[in-house]
């Protein structure tokens, strides 16, 4: 059979289903009208990866939302068909998960053990193979259909006891959103800066990643560059929703040229190819030397090849990660790691009150309360907005705290990106903190705080 076309349009009033996070089929051609020119929802693609075409109609009706909820949201959400939804629209908490997306960066770093093998490798090749899983091996985590809590502007998140290691990440813009992180170890480190880019099509969206992530090998000073694909995202009102990253990832050793190039398979009829990558990692020459094969939710493998990319005799086939075991019908498909990313078990001494942990909106929905968790997300969000009233008015500057904004704009393939640099700061913070002082339950103690101007008569 052939494989599904993932720009493949399906009417989910007609017989002939169709085809969404990570894989999103445009759902805006061949779409019926209503009265006021938006489409309708009879117009809409609605995409089962596990079925066929036929039963299109039947997954409309199946997903999170209660048919009034989803009737009204899809109301509410036709206006912005075609657009970048990032940040212009109010979304209730039905579809949050208790995390923000500062968390989610931080969730990168669970297998970041193999980034110490990288820099311990005395092998090129090999350590663009552990380095190349290190980066396959969140996907596993991004496939859960809940969406995170958008960073208020100055919120932060920290993570401690985990590898040796510390990371730091900040909100350092809100229009664009973006956010920038650090993480270091004895290995290695690693900084990215993150701008997500999203174009709304109705029952899915396209997500662009228009970031520069590096990693810096501390052993013998390399530099990594990665360029991940975009993701899709499918039944997002209608149905069941599902994520999936069709395309190119390519992770470059910018000191020597030598790249890895992985390919996501897209997902075809009734889930064929799904999950799938395949590549190699090529010497600075282009030619291949190792191939990768796996799949991004189970495990990654390789073997040494020849120049034509077919196995070397005498070789075989060995593992270099395996996704760990996760919970049995968790609420929001958390990992064991996720969860621990809510708990102050990888919380440092003396939290910032600026951390994600202490949201009041988070803490209400991890508790299971929508609606308290809904109230405190819209006054967090009318803080923000009376805030930066307040300091425009001051003509007061936001300045991240952790992070400096660079003259550096890096090109990416969705778009130009403004970088931001660690600036060191956190590291010198860290250690000038008594070890003794412990930090118990978050509602018993800190206040959530991000603002950085809320005395804007002291600040002149």
């Amino acid at each position: 059979m052939a494989p599904m076309d993932p720009n493949q349009t399906t009417s989910s009033s007609s017989s002939s289903g169709g085809g969404f996070f990570a894989s999103i089929a445009s759902s805006l051609f061949g779409t019926s009208k209503s009265d006021n020119g938006t489409p309708s929802i009879e117009g809409l693609e609605v995409v089962n990866p596990e079925g066929g075409t036929e039963d299109a109609e039947e997954e409309a009706k199946k997903g999170r939302w209660k048919d009034e909820e989803r009737d009204s949201y899809w109301k509410m959400m036709q206006k912005y068909v075609g657009s970048d939804i990032t940040s212009m629209v109010t979304l209730p908490v039905i579809i949050f998960e208790p995390m923000t997306m500062l968390q989610r960066m931080a969730e990168l770093m669970e297998y970041s053990y193999l980034l110490d093998m990288a820099d311990e490798t005395d092998d090129p090749y090999m350590r663009l193979v552990y380095a190349s899983s290190f980066f396959i091996s969140v996907y596993y985590a991004y496939q859960r259909t809940w969406k995170p809590f958008n960073p208020i502007l100055g919120e932060t998140y920290e993570l401690a006891n985990h590898g040796g290691m510390s990371f730091i990440a900040e909100q350092v813009s809100h229009h664009p959103p973006m956010s920038a992180g650090h993480a270091e170890n004895e290995h290695f480190t690693y900084d990215v800066t993150s701008k997500l880019k999203t174009k709304f099509l109705g029952n899915s969206a396209d997500v662009y990643p228009v970031g520069r992530t590096r990693v810096t090998l501390k052993r013998d000073g390399v530099t990594l560059d990665l360029v991940p694909p975009p993701t899709k995202i499918s039944n997002l009102i209608f149905g069941r929703t599902w994520i999936d990253s069709p395309g190119e990832m390519v992770l470059t050793n910018l000191t020597t040229g030598d790249k890895v190039v992985l390919y996501f398979q897209p997902c075809g009829w009734f889930g064929a190819g799904r999950y799938e990558v395949d590549g190699y990692v090529y010497n600075a020459a282009e030619e291949p030397k190792i191939l990768i094969t796996g799949k991004w939710n189970e495990a990654l493998s390789y073997q040494v090849c020849d120049p034509e990319g077919e196995p070397l005799p005498g070789t075989e086939m060995k593992e270099v990660w395996r996704v760990a075991e996760a919970p049995k019908n968790d609420k929001f498909q958390y990992t064991y790691f996720a969860h621990k990313l809510n708990s102050f078990d990888t919380a440092p001494k003396k939290l910032l009150p600026s951390d994600s942990r202490l949201r009041p909106d988070r803490w209400a929905l991890e508790k299971g309360d929508l609606s308290v968790s809904g109230n405190e997300k819209s006054s967090l969000e009318e803080r923000q907005r009376a805030e930066k009233r307040n300091r425009e008015a001051k003509n007061h500057k936001f300045t991240p705290r952790w992070f400096d904004p660079t003259d550096e704009v890096t090109p990416t393939p969705w778009g130009e990106l403004e970088v931001y640099q660690y600036n060191g700061k956190y590291t010198e913070h860290r250690a000038a903190i008594d070890s003794s002082d412990i930090i118990e339950e978050p509602d018993s103690r800190l206040e959530f705080n991000p603002w950085q101007f809320d005395n804007l008569e002291a600040a002149e």
